[in-house]
C-alpha cells in the first residue's frame, strides 16, 4: 500500500514518533504535561482553561502531538479516557488557520449512535468558543432540509452517523471530496451496529491525501482489518487494555432471585451516596418496564434505548445532565453516548452479555480520579458470566449483603412504597382472579357415571385433550 507523504508540523518536542516503525506503541514520556505546552493557540487555550482542563490524560497527551505531525493514528483506550478532547482540539487547532468553503467542509467526524454525534458537538462548541469554525451534525431523526441549509451556508467540520451522511450525499446535499482529516470514533461500536460496509463507503469518497484518525475500546479482527486497509503509516496508541478496571471504582455483586431484583435495585438506589446513577439492562423492554417500575416508587427516572425517538432521547439526556432527571435506565446502545463526569453509581440490572461490556459499562463513573461505585444484581444463573468477567479484569467482585446497606428512608417514602405495594398486591390479585377465570374455561370434573375411574392430568384445571383414564 503507497505511503502518502505528510508534512512534519508537529509543536511539540516532548513525544517523538519513530517515524521508521509502523504500526508504533507511542509512549507519553513526561506525565507532568500541561495543556499550554501542548501548541496550542491561545483562543484554544482559553477555552480550555474556562473549561477547567489543565493536564492532559494519557490519550490526549499521546495523540495531540502525532496529529499535529499529520499522521495516521489507531487510538486504542477505553470508555472515559479523554478520546473525545484528543481529535477534537488539534482538528479545531489545525482548520482554524484556513477557511473552508461552501458543501466542502475538512472534517469529518463518524459516530456509531446519535447520543455520540451529539456528545462530540458538545465538545466542539466549548473548546471552540472563541474561533470562527463552524461544524454541522447529520443525524437520523432530525429534518434532513434544516441539515441541507446548514451545509449549504458552508462548515468546517461535519459530525455525522453513517446512515444520515450517506443519504445526503445520495441527494447531493454534501461534497466530501475536500474533507483533509477523517475520524472514525467507537470503531468497535460501528463493528457491533453493523456499519462497517457503510464506513468502508464513506472511506472511499472522501480525498486520498486525508489524514485519518481511528479511535477504539477495542481492536477486533474486523477493525485491525480495516485500519490496515486505510490507514497509511499509523502511529498506534494503547492507553489501557479493556480489561483494566479503574482503581476508583468501587465493585460489588448482589446474589437475588429474578424475582427480586426490583426490590434490591430500590434498596440500593436509596443509599445516601447515591447522587446520580445509569441504569443497564439488556433488553429495551425491561428498560421501560424498570422505568415504568421505579416512577412508580417515587424516583425521578428516564429512560433512554434506540426505539425511542430523537427528540425524545435528546430531551431525557438534557434533563439527567442538568440533575432533573437523578436516575437512567438504558440499553447499551443508548447508553455508548453519555459522558457524565460526576455520575455517582452504575447499576447493572442484567450482566451484560460479554464480558468486556462489563467493563465499558462501569466506566462511566469513577472519571478523572473520583470515587465511582459500581453494583450488579445477579442470578445464580448468571455463575459463567461472572466468572468470565472475574477472568477479564483478573479480579473478583466482591458480594455485598443488601440487608447490611445503610439506605436513607423517609416517611413519604415509606407512604409511597405502602401506595405502590397495595398497586401491586391488588394488580397481583386481579392476575390471580383471571388466571382462575382462565382456569375454570378449561377444568372438567369426573365422570359421575363412573365413579372409579380416576383422572390422571397436570392439576385439577386443565384442558380435556390432555387428561387419559386409568382404571383402579
Amino acid at each position: 500500500m503507497p505511503v502518502r507523504s505528510r508534512k512534519n508540523n508537529s509543536k511539540n518536542k516532548n513525544i517523538q514518533p519513530k517515524n521508521n516503525e509502523s504500526p508504533e506503541n507511542i509512549t507519553c514520556q513526561d506525565e507532568s504535561i500541561l495543556f499550554s505546552q501542548l501548541g496550542f493557540s491561545p483562543n484554544i487555550l482559553k477555552a480550555v482553561e474556562e473549561i477547567g482542563y489543565k493536564t492532559p490524560t494519557q490519550i490526549q497527551a499521546q495523540a495531540i502531538p502525532i496529529i499535529f505531525q499529520n499522521r495516521d493514528l489507531v487510538g486504542i483506550a477505553q470508555t472515559g479516557t479523554g478520546k473525545t478532547a484528543s481529535f477534537t482540539l488539534p482538528i479545531l487547532e489545525i482548520l482554524s488557520k484556513t477557511r473552508g468553503r461552501a458543501r466542502m467542509p475538512r472534517a469529518l467526524i463518524l459516530e456509531p449512535t446519535r447520543e455520540l454525534a451529539l456528545q462530540v458537538a458538545e465538545n466542539l462548541s466549548s473548546y471552540g468558543k472563541y474561533l470562527k469554525l463552524s461544524h454541522a451534525l447529520l443525524i437520523g431523526g432530525e429534518s434532513m432540509m434544516d441539515q441541507k441549509d446548514v451545509l449549504n451556508r458552508g462548515v468546517d467540520i461535519i459530525i455525522a452517523t453513517p446512515g444520515r451522511l450517506l443519504d445526503l450525499f445520495e441527494r447531493g446535499g454534501i461534497l466530501l471530496n475536500q474533507i483533509h482529516i477523517l475520524v472514525i470514533d467507537e470503531a468497535d461500536r460501528m463493528l457491533d451496529m453493523g456499519f462497517i460496509p457503510d464506513v468502508e463507503r464513506i472511506i472511499k469518497l472522501v480525498s486520498t491525501k486525508r489524514q485519518t484518525i481511528l479511535l477504539s475500546a477495542t481492536m477486533p479482527k474486523e477493525i485491525k482489518r480495516l485500519a490496515n486497509s486505510f490507514l497509511s503509516d499509523p502511529a498506534e496508541i494503547i492507553i489501557s487494555p479493556p480489561s483494566s478496571v479503574a482503581q476508583t471504582i468501587e465493585t460489588g455483586l448482589i446474589m437475588v432471585p429474578q424475582r427480586q431484583k426490583n426490590p434490591a435495585l430500590r434498596k440500593l438506589l436509596k443509599q445516601k451516596e447515591v447522587q446520580n446513577a445509569i441504569i443497564f439492562c439488556n433488553r429495551k423492554k425491561d428498560v421501560d418496564s424498570l422505568t415504568r417500575s421505579l416512577k412508580r416508587y417515587g424516583f425521578s427516572v428516564g429512560a433512554l434505548h434506540g426505539d425511542l425517538s430523537q427528540s425524545h432521547r435528546t430531551e431525557t439526556m438534557d434533563l439527567f445532565k442538568k440533575d432533573k432527571i437523578k436516575i437512567l435506565v438504558c440499553s447499551d446502545i443508548a447508553a455508548r453516548g453519555i459522558d457524565i463526569d460526576n455520575l455517582s453509581h452504575v447499576f447493572n440490572y442484567d450482566l451484560p452479555r460479554q464480558a468486556e461490556d462489563y467493563v465499558h459499562r462501569i466506566g462511566r463513573t469513577g472519571r478523572a480520579g473520583r470515587v465511582g461505585h459500581a453494583y450488579s444484581l445477579a442470578t445464580p444463573d448468571d455463575q459463567e458470566v461472572i466468572e468470565s468477567i472475574e477472568s477479564l479484569t483478573k479480579k473478583s467482585i466482591p458480594i455485598i449483603d443488601i440487608n447490611e446497606l445503610s439506605t436513607q428512608s423517609t416517611n413519604e417514602d415509606k407512604a409511597v412504597e405502602s401506595v405502590a405495594n397495595k398497586k401491586d398486591l391488588s394488580k397481583s390479585k386481579r392476575h390471580q382472579k383471571t388466571k382462575s377465570s382462565e382456569q375454570t374455561t378449561f377444568s372438567i370434573s369426573s365422570n359421575d357415571n363412573n365413579s372409579n375411574e380416576i383422572i390422571i392430568g397436570f392439576g385439577d384445571f386443565v384442558p380435556s385433550f390432555m387428561l387419559f383414564s386409568t382404571r383402579r
